[in-house]
């Protein structure tokens, strides 16, 4: 199950222009590019739109640093990133912005004995581990978080992402959030600079999960698709509110309930560490980008065709891989305030 859901991932990702989701040859009719995070529903949406439609859509899952070096570079219809662009840059480039789904990042492991669940952590202790200073799993802070049971005398090994990427974006968003430290010594971004002297690193949420199913001991972060459909465990973690909560799309909505996407530029607002008894503190949007002038305005057309499609009918598939749709409300805003700036004809 484990392997087959990676080699399923990295043959769709393929950026060949023959090749679509269900791995049959077709025309590439949309072209995009970018975050990992999402791959999975938008491979879900694409296959259920080609049926449908006959419409295709080849999506490159290379990471959001990867997606916005395409879009600037004009070669793909949109680029999709997890980490917002700001809107000064949005505005020099030219471009649009807007949410497309929600889901969350989670702290996956591989110590033997333990499931999913069956370990807690809190936030402090998380950074803790992340900067390297708990290098162990039986230290004593993670014990007095764990009473009774009984916590190996094994290295912990980081394994953290290798490319540009969103996902560890939203990561150290969330770090940077309950940790001063982290905040201070390493701070945020789609790509940082991993203090863990014992760490490995991973290209994609794909790889990152294939070295933590391989590396015993290890602690990793992955878009909770990844670790649900691979059966990585996951540990429990506390939200804002002190609760130990675990992933999923109730949990994920709950953090999502009270944004108020209009109060940043793009749409680009940060979900982590909510309040909420219910609330997982690690949730992000995954954001989608496009020209207000596009170069081929019938390629862009045919883009917000498959979103506005996915908004309406892509909703169930979407919560089967524990993703958060987007509420009516806010897709209406984006349908109007968002997609009317971009010039199609």
């Amino acid at each position: 199950m484990k392997r087959t859901f990676l080699k399923t991932i990295a043959a769709a990702a393929v950026s060949a222009a023959t090749v679509g989701f269900s791995g049959v040859a077709m025309a590439a009719d949309i072209t995009g590019a970018g975050a990992t995070f999402p791959f999975p529903i938008y491979a879900k949406w694409a296959e259920a739109y080609k049926k449908e439609t006959g419409n295709g859509l080849n999506y490159q899952s290379i990471g959001s640093s990867g997606g916005i070096r395409q879009i600037r570079a004009k070669t793909v219809a949109f680029g999709a990133s997890d980490a917002p662009v700001p809107g000064a840059d949005l505005d020099k480039d030219g471009m649009v912005q807007f949410p497309a789904i929600i889901g969350g990042t989670v702290p996956v492991f591989n110590v033997e004995g333990f499931g999913k669940g069956e370990l807690r952590v809190t936030g402090p202790v998380l950074a803790e581990m992340f900067m390297g200073k708990i290098a162990k799993w039986n230290d004593p802070k993670l014990a007095a978080l764990n009473p009774g049971k009984t916590l190996p005398d094994q290295a912990i090994t980081i394994v953290h992402r290798a490319d540009g990427s969103g996902t560890t974006f939203n990561w150290t968003d969330y770090l940077s959030s309950v940790s001063k430290e982290w905040a201070d010594s390493v701070g945020k971004g789609a790509a940082v600079k991993w203090p863990a002297p014992t760490s490995v690193g991973g290209k994609g949420n794909e790889g990152v999960a294939a070295n933590v199913t391989r590396v015993k001991g290890s602690l990793g972060y992955v878009e909770y698709a990844y670790a649900k459909k691979n059966n990585i465990p996951v540990l429990s973690l506390q939200n804002k509110n002190g609760k130990y909560v675990m992933p999923d799309d109730t949990t994920f909505a709950a953090a999502a309930a009270n944004a108020d996407w209009s109060k940043a530029p793009g749409m680009g607002i940060s979900l982590v560490s909510q309040p909420g008894d219910a609330a997982y503190p690690v949730v992000t949007a995954s954001f989608i980008l496009m020209y207000k002038e596009p170069s081929n305005k019938a390629e862009s057309v045919e883009v917000l065709k498959f979103f506005d499609w996915a908004f309406k009918n892509g909703k169930q598939l979407a919560t089967d891989l524990d993703y958060v749709p987007l509420p009516d409300k806010l897709t209406g805003e984006i349908r109007s305030k968002v997609w009317s700036q971009i010039n199609t004809k």
